[in-house]
């Protein structure tokens, strides 16, 4: 089984920002950088077409691309730049996003998320691993051939286990979202498993767990900082039912605790954040994305500080 990978996602409010961390993280040695695309921000995989001709090892790893406003022939279109660009870099991650979003923004009825995603990740495992797509079903339709597949893996978003237990089925792995590291080894790797045990070949579905962190010893700054970055998780169902199965039921009333916050964000010297992601590989991760937490009034030492702490 391959090592555990540490890798950050960039949430930088520009591009040039976000392309200049990208290439300051495979400077300090981070292994892989992960983008979001979400609301009417810039788009995750048009951003990694820039940093895929700026950098020459560092992995990329969308976390992940909305799949309602998308046919997943178009993403495919977009992914097969991305598996050119940057070969075996590359990892292909969607998913549902929530109502709020998709309703609220878009204007799409909001239905049957996991009934999609199974459709969806399955004409892009055929059209980027197989290279030709044949598929009717009740959401989507597609029949395409691709000269010179990229064999690209694909990897969809899971809260609940009924989520990671499809992702083992239909994907390449899952991926969580500031997700406790108990609940991850105790019910999202034992469903993502039983998952796997459902098909035949394939390669074998990898677990991917992601965390905020920072390095600083000002407990009252980073409980602060986290709480104004969490608060709108809270607010939305499939976060706030994840939490209360994972032991914290006070965010089915938008509450986010100081517990909550210190087992889903890393914080401390350079040890104890080293530490803190110890602890969620030792859940059983195949990966781990960190989110950047900077707090003070240096921001970019306060990011420096942290990467060169998930780079060592």
């Amino acid at each position: 089984m391959p090592d555990p990978v540490v890798g950050v996602a960039v949430h930088e409010p520009t591009v040039p920002d976000t392309l200049a961390t990208i290439r300051r993280a495979e400077q300090l040695g981070v292994a892989a950088a992960w983008l979001t695309t979400g609301g009417v921000g810039p788009d995750g995989l048009t951003v990694f077409a820039a940093a895929a001709v700026q950098t020459t090892r560092i992995k990329l790893g969308t976390a992940i691309v909305p799949i309602y406003p998308r046919h997943p022939l178009v993403v495919v279109q977009q992914a097969l730049v991305l598996g050119q660009l940057a070969p075996d870099r590359f990892r292909l991650g969607v998913g549902p996003s929530h109502r709020p979003s998709i309703e609220g923004m878009y204007g799409i009825p909001f239905e049957r998320p996991l009934e999609h995603l199974r459709e969806y990740a399955t004409i892009l495992r055929q059209a980027l691993q197989d290279g030709t797509v044949d598929f009717d079903g009740r959401y989507y339709h597609a029949h395409a051939r691709v000269a010179s597949p990229p064999n690209l893996p694909v990897l969809i978003s899971a809260l609940r286990p009924a989520s990671y237990e499809l992702a083992g089925e239909v994907a390449d792995g899952a991926i969580s979202w500031i997700t406790p590291a108990p609940f991850l080894r105790d019910v999202a790797r034992p469903a993502l498993l039983a998952g796997a045990a459902k098909r035949t070949g394939g390669r074998r579905p990898i677990l991917v767990g992601h965390a905020f962190a920072v390095v600083s010893t000002d407990e009252s700054a980073v409980l602060r900082e986290a709480r104004n970055r969490l608060q709108g998780y809270a607010r939305l169902p499939f976060y706030q039912e994840m939490f209360a199965a994972a032991g914290y039921p006070e965010a089915r009333q938008g509450t986010i605790t100081d517990a909550l916050i210190k087992e889903i964000v890393l914080f401390g010297d350079e040890n104890a954040v080293k530490a803190g992601v110890r602890r969620f590989l030792d859940a059983g991760l195949d990966e781990l994305i960190v989110s950047l937490l900077p707090v003070g009034p240096d921001r970019a030492a306060s990011i420096d500080r942290t990467l060169r702490a998930l780079a060592a």
